[in-house]
């Protein structure tokens, strides 16, 4: 069983920036999806666990960096330049490389962006 647990959320104003943090162990590859009012989940970025980058969204490209630290046991997601419409409640998640849906999820960790 993969335990993750996310922090880094909170308040900021337009243009700031945040630095989410989710723990996890293990060769997993790491997952940040996060999911607004009255919207479905979406995904944000996913990073290999070599540290390759699989991708972005294109709400995000640009603005968000996500990286890890394996020996830390932590991935991150740096999120500058932030809108309005990036509050959320943002998630990390957690797969084997060889399969397509994540298995494991933390409880998230709530941004909100004031205007």
């Amino acid at each position: 069983q993969v335990q993750l647990e996310e922090s880094g959320g909170g308040l900021v104003q337009t243009g700031g920036s945040l630095r989410l943090s989710c723990a996890a162990s293990g060769p997993y590859t790491m997952g940040w999806f996060r999911q607004a009012p009255g919207k479905e989940r979406e995904f944000v970025a996913a990073i290999r666990w070599s540290g390759g980058i699989i991708g972005y969204a294109e709400s995000v490209k640009g603005r968000f960096i996500v990286s890890r630290a394996n020996a830390k046991n932590t991935v991150y997601l740096q999120m500058n330049s932030l809108k309005p419409e990036d509050t959320a409640v943002y998630y990390c998640a957690a797969k084997v490389a060889s399969l397509y849906e994540y298995n494991y999820w933390g409880q998230g960790t709530q941004v909100t962006v004031s205007s």
